[in-house]
């Protein structure tokens, strides 16, 4: 039976012994999942084979075909494991394709110099100032009604103010606890093409051809549910653009750092 829960999607898949789960097009982004509950697929796959824990350090992931709502498999390998960092890859299947692929690095923790330039706490425009998901969401796709947010500052998805900046406040309205990592990928996939602010007329077909996250903190240890992303378009040409992001949790610790290829169809 396909679920809308996704800490029920997510667990069915933890518990499988084959590895698969469902989802409904609750869930979907136009013909495709939305990337973000995708590659938590393949991050749990991956997850699963760990026999220490370890947290979850950088993820590069490419977005191959569309996920269509249904039934999925996550084929996880370990490439090499060392004594303290884990890389392993990643595949979800639907029907017999191949539709994402992945790498992940998982790391054990170890002694050296801390250095994080975000120490100087980030303040961010407070969430009432923004424009909720719920005032927007004729524009936006259904997968957004799991999560709660607002833009604030920089540009808006279909706002028609050029803008190469986007900024949101949001968090999951489901409880997460037990998927931290998870839960952490799940948010850093939710900006869309920051190009998207330059027009006004939705939808605008777009998606990502690429997407290279990084953990500043191990997901374990992130414990905040509201989080600020703050997100870059770098540049773009011939309908393709580049965008870098920062997440941060909601006392401006910086978490994780997102960089993503973007392709799209006006």
């Amino acid at each position: 039976m396909q679920s809308s829960d996704l800490k029920t999607i997510l667990t069915r898949l933890e518990k499988s012994e084959e590895n698969i789960t469902e989802f409904s097009e609750d869930w979907s982004q136009g013909r495709s999942a939305y990337g973000g509950i995708a590659t938590a697929f393949a991050v749990t796959g991956m997850r699963k084979l760990l026999t220490e824990p370890k947290p979850l350090r950088s993820l590069m992931v490419s977005f191959i075909a569309p996920v269509p709502a249904g039934t999925v498999k996550v084929e996880a390998h370990i490439q090499r494991e060392g004594k303290n960092v884990t890389q392993m890859n990643s595949a979800v299947i639907c029907d017999g394709q191949l539709c994402l692929q992945a790498m992940g690095a998982f790391g054990s923790p170890r002694k050296g110099i801390q250095f994080n330039s975000a120490d100087k706490k980030l303040v961010p425009s407070p969430r009432e100032s923004g424009v909720s998901f719920e005032k927007h969401k004729k524009r936006v796709p259904k997968f957004l009604q799991f999560f709660e947010g607002a833009w604030v500052d920089g540009g808006l998805p279909f706002g028609g103010n050029p803008c190469n900046k986007l900024n949101l406040w949001i968090r999951h309205k489901s409880d997460m606890s037990g998927l931290r990592t998870e839960k952490l990928v799940t948010i850093c996939d939710i900006p869309p093409p920051v190009i998207l602010s330059y027009f006004k007329e939705a939808p605008i077909p777009s998606s990502s051809l690429s997407w290279s996250l990084e953990f500043v903190v191990p997901p374990e240890n992130v414990k905040s549910d509201w989080f600020y992303l703050a997100f870059e378009m770098d540049a773009g040409a011939e309908g393709y653009t580049q965008q870098s992001g920062k997440i941060y949790n909601d006392v401006g610790q910086l978490c994780a750092l997102s960089r993503q290829c973007m392709v799209y169809f006006s």
